[in-house]
């Protein structure tokens, strides 16, 4: 989910206030917030056997290239940067490898799709976008009242 907060005036005019530092500090929050929402969400919705799906949901920060960008997301671990394998560095009983998430969302030819991610970021995403909104101004506010 891509938060674009340049059509918001308000918050756009706060954040040239602060310094750039600053600005990038108040939507780091704002996003791993809303991240941090998506994930909880997504972990109570997935599927319970022995919990290892659920502990490998995580949130994950990412450095952007371009200044004034921001990137938090929801990952699961055990799978590569692409999204398509598993990790091949990884045994599969490893603890942080749940690379079997993609079975259990897209199905496979012997086994329907049981989608827990999808379903869930299309319920809660509006909550995580308000949440990273209020989180924004709150940092702002935070940072403008020192």
């Amino acid at each position: 989910m891509n938060l674009d907060f340049s059509d918001l005036l308000d918050l756009s005019r706060e954040l040239d206030v602060l310094s750039r530092a600053e600005s990038h500090q108040a939507m780091q929050k704002a996003t791993n917030a809303a991240a941090t929402l998506l994930r909880d969400e997504i972990r109570t919705s997935a599927p319970r056997k022995t919990g290892k799906l659920a502990r490998n949901i995580v949130t994950r920060n990412h450095r952007m290239r371009n200044k004034g960008e921001v990137s938090s997301g929801v990952y699961v671990r055990g799978s590569n940067a692409s999204g398509t394998n598993s990790d091949t560095s990884m045994k599969s009983d490893h603890p942080n490898n749940a690379f079997y998430w993609r079975f259990l969302e897209e199905g496979t030819s012997k086994m329907a799709p049981r989608p827990f991610i999808r379903p869930t970021f299309d319920r809660e995403s509006d909550k995580a976008a308000n949440l990273a909104i209020s989180e924004l101004n709150r940092a702002i506010d935070e940072a403008l009242g020192k």
